[in-house]
């Protein structure tokens, strides 16, 4: 049985340390060939519109956009429904890929075996 990664982005251009973060472990994760889940919620959730990860910026940080590629590429991205609501976000919106679901999910998710959740 493989070991697990879920992942919520709670920050977005707010705190861009702490978004950055959290995209850089599940892009590493992905890279070491972990099942990555990547929730964004509150203000990372505009990271799930094209072209909002361009605008993202931090010096010495991997491009945004290219760590989104990367975790989509083998993971799985996940934009909070209520979040999505909350900024009139829907399905047609999103990056192709991005899967819009709710606490339930995550729940679920971040409760199976061999899984370590992490919160950023």
């Amino acid at each position: 049985m493989s070991k697990k990664l879920v992942i919520k982005v709670t920050a977005g251009s707010d705190a861009p340390e702490r978004c950055s973060q959290a995209f850089t472990v599940a892009a590493v994760a992905v890279a070491s060939g972990v099942d990555v889940s990547l929730w964004l919620t509150g203000e990372s959730a505009w990271f799930a519109l094209p072209g909002r990860a361009a605008e993202f910026e931090l010096p010495h940080a991997a491009p945004l956009p290219d760590l989104i590629d990367s975790i989509l590429a083998a993971g799985r991205v996940t934009l909070c429904t209520q979040c999505a609501a909350r900024r009139d976000i829907s399905e047609k919106d999103v990056i192709e890929g991005v899967r819009i679901a709710g606490a339930q999910v995550f729940v679920q998710e971040a409760m199976a075996d061999e899984t370590q959740a992490l919160v950023y």
